[in-house]
C-alpha cells in the first residue's frame, strides 16, 4: 500500500482521487544536476522532471567563476588537498578523490553538448585561480559559466524524446511503498494536487539560501528535499554547515543579493576598508574572508567594506567579468574606475541529505544529488568552482547506478 512519507500533508493537499502519471525516473530540480542526471539515463527509461519555479530559476544559472577540472597528473596532490584546507578536513575523503578522478572526462562531455569554456590567444583552455586554490584550474565562460553549462545541458535534455518538464510544480511529500520510494506527491502552478509514481525518484532542490535575509540564490530554494525527507526518517548531514559568500553588491533593496565572483579576486581584485586601506589576503578561503570582513565592518561601523578592481586590467575586466561589469554599472558603479561596495551573503549549504557515493539515500529507490546532498566532498566549507563539478559528477553516478538496476532487471517495482 502506498503511504505518504513525512505523514499527513498540509491541509489544503488532499490526494485522494487527484491526477496521476507514472514514469520510470523522476526527477525533482532542474538544475545541472538533474539535467546531467537525466542525460545519464538510459534513453529507453522515461523520465519526468519536475521545477518549483521556471526552468531557468535555478541556482545553477548563477554560477559566475567557473569549474575545477584535474588539469594534469600533477595536480591530483595539491587540488585534493586544496579541497580538504577549505573544508576543515571534515571532507569525505573517496568522495573527492571520485570528484578529481571524474572531472576531466566530465569537461570533455560538457564540450561535446556544446558548452564552451574561454580559451587563450593560442587556442588552449584558460585556467584560472580562485580564493584557496593553490593553481589554476578552473575553466570558465566569462563570468556566466553557470549559465552556459545549464543552458547547453537543458537544450541537450529538450532534445530527449524520453524526458519531459513540468515547470511549477513542487514536491510536497513522498510517496513510500514496503519502505521504499515510489514517487512524490506534489501540486502544479494552481496548486492542484498530482501523485507523480516512479520507479526511481532523484531529488535535486538545490540550497537553502531563501531562508536567508541576505542570499544569492534563488528565493524559491527553501530546502524542500531536506525537510521532505528529514520527516521521511532520511537521515541528513551537517546541516549547519552554510557557506557565507564573502562578496556579494551591497544593497539596501530586499532583492536576491549579486554575486561578485570569488575569480575578481583571482584576478587581482583587493578588499578596502572604509579608509581605502587593504585589510586581508583575499585568497584565502571563503569562510577565512568572511570573517575578515564581518570584523572590518564592525570595526568601521560600516554595513559594508570595498572592493577595488584597480589591479586588474580594464581588458580583464570588461571580457572575462562583462556581466559583472554591467550590472554594477546599471546600479551606478563603474568597476574600472572605482570601488564597489561589498558585503557577505549566504551562499551555498555543504550540508544535505545523506548519500553514498553513488548517490543513494537510506531509502530504497531514492537518490539526492548537488546542493540538496551531503557526499561529503566539501567538509566543512567549499572550495571555490567545486560546487558545479561536484554535482554533476555525483548527478552521473546516480543516473548509471539506476541505469545498471534497470538493465539487471532490479528496477521494477511491484504494481
Amino acid at each position: 500500500m502506498i503511504a505518504l512519507g513525512a505523514g499527513a500533508p498540509a491541509p489544503q493537499i488532499d490526494p485522494t482521487g487527484c491526477d496521476q502519471i507514472s514514469c520510470d525516473v523522476l526527477i525533482v530540480g532542474c538544475g545541472v544536476a538533474g539535467l546531467y542526471a537525466a542525460l545519464n539515463l538510459p534513453d529507453n527509461l522515461s523520465v519526468e522532471m519536475i521545477c518549483k519555479e521556471d526552468v531557468a530559476s535555478c541556482d545553477s544559472m548563477l554560477a559566475q567563476g567557473g569549474i575545477c577540472v584535474q588539469r594534469d597528473d600533477e595536480d591530483y596532490d595539491p587540488w585534493f588537498e586544496d579541497t580538504l584546507r577549505a573544508g576543515h578536513y571534515e571532507n569525505r575523503r573517496e568522495s573527492v578523490d571520485i570528484m578529481i578522478r571524474e572531472s576531466r572526462p566530465l569537461i570533455d562531455d560538457l564540450m561535446a553538448y556544446g558548452v564552451s569554456f574561454d580559451r587563450t590567444s593560442e587556442g588552449e583552455l584558460d585556467y584560472t585561480r580562485e580564493g584557496a586554490h593553490s593553481r589554476p584550474r578552473i575553466l570558465h565562460t566569462a563570468d556566466l559559466t553557470g549559465a552556459e553549462i545549464t543552458t547547453k545541458l537543458r537544450r541537450a535534455v529538450e532534445a530527449r524524446s524520453n524526458v519531459a518538464i513540468r515547470e511549477y510544480t513542487t514536491m510536497r511529500d513522498l510517496l513510500v511503498e514496503d519502505g521504499a520510494c515510489v514517487g512524490i506527491l506534489a501540486t502544479d502552478g494552481a496548486n492542484e494536487p498530482l501523485m507523480i509514481l516512479a520507479t526511481d525518484t532523484i531529488v535535486a532542490t538545490g540550497g537553502v539560501g531563501g531562508l536567508y535575509p541576505r542570499s544569492t540564490n534563488f528565493r524559491s530554494l527553501t530546502g524542500d528535499g531536506c525537510r521532505i525527507c528529514q520527516q521521511a526518517g532520511i537521515p541528513l548531514e551537517h546541516m549547519d554547515y552554510v557557506q557565507i559568500h564573502p562578496t556579494s553588491l551591497y544593497t539596501p533593496k530586499p532583492d536576491r543579493s549579486f554575486l561578485i565572483s570569488e575569480s575578481c579576486r583571482g584576478e587581482g581584485a583587493i578588499l578596502l576598508d572604509a579608509h581605502g586601506r587593504r585589510f586581508t589576503d583575499e585568497l584565502q578561503p571563503r569562510d577565512v574572508v568572511t570573517a575578515a570582513i564581518y570584523e572590518q565592518m564592525r570595526r568601521d561601523h560600516t554595513q559594508h567594506v570595498w572592493l577595488s578592481f584597480e589591479n586588474v586590467p580594464e581588458d580583464v575586466i570588461l571580457h572575462h567579468f562583462s556581466n559583472i561589469y554591467r550590472h554594477c554599472l546599471e546600479e551606478g558603479y563603474d568597476i574600472c574606475h572605482e570601488p564597489i561596495p561589498v558585503v557577505p551573503a549566504q551562499h551555498y549549504l555543504m550540508g544535505g541529505i545523506q548519500v553514498d557515493e553513488c548517490s543513494r539515500t537510506s531509502m530504497p529507490h531514492l537518490y539526492a544529488v548537488g546542493e540538496t546532498s551531503c557526499n561529503g566532498v566539501h567538509g566543512a566549507n567549499r572550495l571555490a568552482s567545486n560546487s558545479l563539478l561536484e554535482s554533476m559528477v555525483f548527478a552521473r553516478r546516480a543516473a548509471l547506478d539506476i541505469g545498471g538496476a534497470h538493465t539487471s532487471g532490479r528496477g521494477g517495482r511491484a504494481a
